[in-house]
């Protein structure tokens, strides 16, 4: 199945924001209900290891993200108390703030917020730390794709993707029931409001952009040979990458993990 460059509804400039982040945050539900990447964090925890990291930068997070879950499943292998717990990031091109607010009220001061908008392709230097992105490396063109790890190599950061969404049939089928899902659980997605009934219920504007989208990631994901293709093509002497697919979970998830094999400890500043 080729892939194909469409575009995605709520990405877009135009689409209102109010309802951006209603989607944001269903999907959030979504992948918490499920503990959609749980599996991959065995990849995130050798990677840690390997590079000393202990700040994660968390790009294109939408609703939030995984990190809530993940985080509570990452423990360091140092002795403990020797080496300070991870400390995240959130950040969006679109911040969903009021989104990012809760997470990092949840987290216990584990997770920060940067309340400005953020290019996956040029990100703010400040932001030190491992990088992420969960089931939104798709949305770029592949020259993009590749600028996204450029930057993370000439910045000198370890990088991680990682995508639910496939290029497949079933997976496209799977979309379906997804978005069935969501409809279904719709009133105990927080924060609860009356405007989220109104565009999901009555004028349903918010299930029909949530397949659509759905639809349109999976012909967009690239697949591992493709993800091979752009870190053959980069500037990035000294970098360890592994791609492949994560199986151990309800569907394959795709990731491309790199970080220089010279890293040193990275301990975060304080918020």
């Amino acid at each position: 199945m080729r892939r194909i460059q469409f575009i995605e509804i709520h990405e877009q400039a135009w689409f209102p924001p109010s309802i951006r982040d209603q989607i944001t945050e269903a999907l959030q539900f979504g992948f918490h209900l499920l503990n959609a990447y749980g599996p991959v964090a065995p990849l995130l925890q050798r990677a840690f290891d390997a590079t000393r990291c202990r700040s994660v930068v968390d790009l294109c997070s939408g609703g939030g993200g995984p990190w809530l879950d993940l985080s509570r499943r990452l423990t360091s292998s140092a002795v403990a108390g020797v080496q300070p717990g991870l400390r995240i990031w959130l950040t969006d091109k679109y911040p969903n703030l009021g989104a990012f607010q809760k997470v990092v009220a949840d987290s216990e001061n584990q997770f920060a917020y940067y309340p400005s908008s953020v290019d996956a392709m040029k990100v703010p230097r400040e932001l030190r730390g491992f990088r992420t992105m969960f089931t939104s490396f798709h949305h770029f063109s592949p020259e993009k794709a590749r600028a996204i790890l450029q930057d993370a190599v000439t910045a000198g950061e370890g990088i991680g993707i990682f995508e639910l969404t496939r290029r497949s049939p079933s997976t496209i089928a799977l979309m379906f029931a997804w978005v069935l899902l969501l409809l279904a659980c719709t009133p105990w997605i927080r924060p609860f409001r009356w405007s989220r009934l109104l565009w999901t219920c009555v004028v349903p504007i918010i299930p029909l952009v949530l397949l659509f989208d759905g639809v349109v990631s999976c012909l967009r994901t690239y697949r591992p040979e493709e993800l091979r293709v752009f870190i053959a093509g980069l500037a990035a002497s000294g970098y360890q990458w592994d791609v492949g697919e994560q199986s151990t979970g309800r569907v394959p998830i795709t990731y491309l993990i790199g970080y220089s094999r010279d890293s040193r400890e990275l301990v975060p500043e304080p918020y």
